[in-house]
C-alpha cells in the first residue's frame, strides 16, 4: 500500500522537474542563441558560461529565497527572473527580426540595448510611488446620501526582501492627501512574517479614513502567517474583513463593506479560513448596495448578482510584459473597470511588485473610486 501511494508522488515530482528544467531551458537558452551565438568563438565561449552559471544558480537562490526565506538570496534571484524574462521576450521578437532576413549581429544588439531601457525603467517604476488612478462608478443602488464617497484601493503593497520602508511611508502619505471615505487593502500584503515585514508595513497604520479601513488575505498571505497578518492589521486599526462585513451610513443612505479570504484560503488548512460569501454578507441589510474585497478577479464568478461591485488585486496589470497575456488565461480581468452580468468588477493593477524589482508597460496605481448614485 505504501509503495502504491508513493508511486503517484515520484511520478508528479518527476513531472514537476521536467517541467523546470524545460522552463530553464527556454527562459535562458532563447536569449543565448539570439544574443550570443551570432560573435566569434571566444564570445560564445564566454557568453555560454555566463548563461550557464546563471541557469544552474537560478533554482538554487528562488529555493533559498522563497522557501528559506534568505532574503538575499531572493533579491538576487527575483532581479536575474526579471532581466531573463526581459531578455527571453525581447529575443524571440529577434528571433522573429532573424526570420525576415535582419542581420544576427544588429539584432544582437537591439535586443540588448532595449532590454537594457526597459529593465532600468522598469525598475524606476517599480519602486516609485504609485500614482493615483481616478475612476467614477455609478452604483445603481447608491442612495443620494452616499453620492460622491470616495474609497481608495490598496493591492499588493508586497513587503519582502527589499527594504522600501521609506516607499511605504510616501505612499501612506499619498494615499491621506487623497482624504478618502474608505480604504481597502485587497491583500498580498507581504513576502514574509509580521515580524519580518512588520517596520516596512508599519506606515499603513498611519493611514486614515473618514469610515473605515478594511483588509482583506491575498494568497501570499497563505504562504505563511495570514491569522498573524489579519490580527496584526486589526491593531494598526483597520477592520479585518475576514468573512465578515461593516455597513457605512451616511444622510440615512447605507453602504456594505464585504470582505471574503482569498480562494486558495480553504487549501491552506487554517482554521476558519476559506472564501465565505454567505458569512460575509449574512445580516448585511437587503437594500444597501455592496462593495466587496475579494484579492483575485475571478471570486467575481461567485459573487456575481450579490454584489454591486467587487475591487481586486491580484494581477500586477501583468508586471512585466508580455506577461500580462498568461494572466488573461487564469483571471477575468487584468486591470481596470469590466462588467459581470449586474456585478462590476474593479482590478487594481496594485501598488508593489512580487519577485522582479521591476514594472514594464505595467505601472502601479493607489486606485481612487467615486461612487455615484444614479438618483443624486
Amino acid at each position: 500500500m505504501t509503495q502504491t501511494r508513493q508511486r503517484p508522488r515520484v511520478a508528479r515530482r518527476g513531472i514537476f522537474a521536467a517541467v523546470v528544467v524545460v522552463a530553464l531551458l527556454l527562459l535562458f537558452g532563447v536569449p543565448w542563441a539570439t544574443l550570443v551565438l551570432p560573435w566569434q568563438a571566444p564570445v560564445v565561449a564566454a557568453g555560454t558560461v555566463v548563461f550557464a552559471v546563471a541557469a544552474a544558480a537560478f533554482p538554487f537562490l528562488m529555493f533559498l529565497g522563497h522557501a528559506r526565506g534568505r532574503d538575499w538570496a531572493a533579491r538576487t534571484g527575483d532581479t536575474l527572473l526579471g532581466v531573463v524574462w526581459v531578455l527571453f521576450a525581447w529575443s524571440l521578437l529577434g528571433l522573429v527580426a532573424r526570420l525576415a532576413q535582419a542581420p544576427s549581429r544588429v539584432v544582437a544588439v537591439a535586443v540588448v540595448a532595449v532590454s537594457a531601457v526597459l529593465v532600468a525603467w522598469g525598475v524606476h517604476e517599480a519602486m516609485r510611488v504609485p500614482r493615483v488612478r481616478r475612476t467614477e462608478i455609478t452604483l445603481p443602488r447608491l442612495g443620494p446620501g452616499l453620492d460622491g464617497t470616495t474609497v481608495v484601493v490598496l493591492a499588493d503593497t508586497h513587503y519582502g526582501p527589499i527594504d522600501r520602508t521609506r516607499w511605504s511611508a510616501r505612499t501612506a502619505a499619498a494615499v491621506n492627501a487623497l482624504a478618502p471615505d474608505i480604504v481597502c487593502h485587497a491583500g498580498d500584503i507581504a513576502d514574509g512574517t509580521v515580524a519580518q515585514r512588520r517596520t516596512q508595513a508599519a506606515p499603513l497604520g498611519t493611514i486614515t479614513a473618514r469610515y473605515v479601513r478594511g483588509y482583506v488575505t491575498g494568497n501570499h498571505e497563505y504562504f505563511g502567517e495570514a491569522q498573524e497578518w489579519l490580527d496584526h492589521m486589526a491593531s494598526l486599526g483597520w477592520e479585518a474583513l475576514h468573512n465578515r462585513h461593516v455597513v457605512v451610513e451616511r444622510d440615512g443612505d447605507r453602504l456594505v463593506l464585504a470582505g471574503v479570504d482569498d480562494v486558495t484560503a480553504k487549501a491552506s488548512g487554517l482554521d476558519g479560513h476559506g472564501a465565505q460569501l454567505a458569512a460575509a454578507l449574512a445580516g448585511a441589510p437587503a437594500d444597501a448596495p455592496v462593495l466587496l474585497v475579494a484579492h483575485q478577479p475571478r471570486q467575481v464568478a461567485q459573487s456575481v448578482g450579490k454584489v454591486d461591485l467587487q475591487v481586486s488585486g491580484h494581477t500586477h496589470g501583468g508586471q512585466i510584459w508580455p506577461f500580462h497575456f498568461l494572466v488573461r488565461v487564469d483571471q477575468p480581468s487584468v486591470h481596470g473597470l469590466s462588467q459581470h452580468g449586474p456585478t462590476q468588477l474593479y482590478t487594481s493593477r496594485g501598488a508593489g511588485f512580487w519577485g522582479p524589482p521591476m514594472r514594464v508597460f505595467a505601472p502601479s496605481e493607489i486606485t481612487l473610486l467615486t461612487l455615484r448614485s444614479p438618483g443624486a
